[in-house]
């Protein structure tokens, strides 16, 4: 093969390459993207998980630089040597924390430079800390193709980094909608406004259970099951969730048929299941961990909610729509271009755990809405994020960044 009809190398540079989204992202990209145009090295600054597994191809190259904590600079050098011995055609960093690659990465000649904003710095949600910005303004010269995941992150980097429209491309995260489909034996309809509550034979049909103990033990007795998967770090603010539906079970837990099933692990699991703990209600929610069957665990769940206090595009939000369910999330970041209130699910404020109560509630009053909104989240999955779609547009910025420094003839 000649050198011009040889595979693209792409180097991935990230901080940390374990459980996330914008992980899960680059999954999906290398699993789809082209073997016979496109090669991958994932380096991460400090290392990596057995996520790494959920990649399908067997030539992709791993390389951890093993940062330490604080001013760490040693990383740096370790990152040119090799970037050096690669010699990728792309290098591709994402997020703040990695954004500093990008001037390793142009001293060691990489031809084409490209940077994603897959979400804002937990410690500043809105994207105004002037140290951060200062970083970000520094690196835009070397920086040929922008990639954001949401509208919102594409206009914060034209109004506040000073990116050019020319140099940006704004890339929703696809989802894989076969994988996470909608359970298929929901029976007919309760009519609107006919309460899941206490009844008997309002609640859906729910297939077998496929995951264990656990889950049968917390759908004895279910009639609407409130879940959400995602890293419980303190940006993802699930306590805010825990209050909600301890209000939502009202006194003393009158609303015995409510259920919470959270999936995913972090610092603020311990302090949910302490919240449950202390209402008298850790009978009625299961707090997962991470897991490998969320497919079968979201086809579990009755409702979504997702009650973070920053989102660049959340997967879990896509693939909770893909798998039929309405989403309730917060009306920050990229939130509020997934979902639509009153079609594909609500929008609340962040933190405002008694107004998710009233949500919660609301929902569990009317199974054919929560069936309604489901149908049209699936609907929208389909038509708008698609992994095809996604894979295409970022094989087009790519080739545009790779051939807008190759030499001409």
């Amino acid at each position: 093969m000649s050198g011009e009809d040889a595979p693209v190398l792409i180097a991935h540079v990230v901080y940390h390459f374990g459980t996330g989204g914008m992980e899960n992202g680059v999954v999906n990209l290398i699993n789809r993207l082209p073997a016979d145009q496109y090669r991958h090295a994932i380096i991460s600054l400090t290392d990596h998980t057995d996520f790494r597994q959920r990649i399908q191809r067997d030539d992709v190259l791993f390389f951890d630089l093993n940062k330490r904590p604080g001013h760490d600079f040693s990383w740096m050098r370790r990152l040119y040597r090799l970037l050096r011995e690669l010699r990728p055609a792309i290098v591709h960093t994402r997020n703040l924390n990695a954004l500093e690659a990008q001037f390793v990465a142009t001293v060691a000649r990489v031809p084409a430079r490209v940077h994603g904003e897959h979400g804002r710095d937990v410690f500043d949600l809105e994207g105004k800390n002037w140290k951060y910005n200062l970083l970000r303004r520094a690196a835009r010269p070397l920086v040929h193709r922008y990639i954001t995941v949401s509208r919102d992150l594409e206009n914060w980097l034209r109004a506040t980094v000073g990116v050019s429209a020319t140099r940006l491309a704004q890339i929703y995260n696809g989802v894989d909608s076969d994988k996470f489909h909608p359970r298929s034996d929901i029976g007919p309809l309760p009519a609107s406004g006919e309460g899941w509550a206490e009844e008997p034979g309002t609640s859906l049909s729910r297939p077998p259970t496929p995951v264990g103990e656990e889950l049968e033990r917390l759908l004895d007795g279910a009639t609407c099951v409130i879940g959400s998967v995602g890293r419980m770090a303190a940006v993802k603010d699930y306590p805010t969730l825990v209050r909600a539906f301890i209000q939502a079970c009202g006194p003393g837990g009158a609303k015995s048929g409510l259920r919470l099933l959270l999936v995913g692990d972090g610092p603020a699991r311990a302090a949910c299941q302490a919240l449950l703990d202390q209402a008298g209600l850790a009978a009625r929610a299961w707090l997962a961990g991470n897991r490998n069957d969320t497919p079968e665990l979201l086809r579990a769940m009755d409702l979504f909610v997702l009650p973070s206090l920053g989102e660049g595009i959340s997967n879990t939000i896509l693939e909770a729509m893909s798998t039929g369910l309405p989403v309730v999330a917060t009306a920050v970041g990229g939130n509020t271009e997934l979902v639509v209130s009153g079609e594909t699910g609500t929008l609340f404020e962040p933190g405002d755990s008694a107004s998710l109560a009233r949500i919660l509630m609301d929902y569990a009053a009317d199974p054919a809405r929560i069936v309604r909104e489901g149908v049209a989240a699936r609907a929208r999955v389909e038509r708008d994020f698609s992994l095809a779609h996604m894979t295409a547009a970022y094989q087009a910025t790519y080739q545009a960044a790779h051939q807008a420094v190759m030499p001409r003839a």
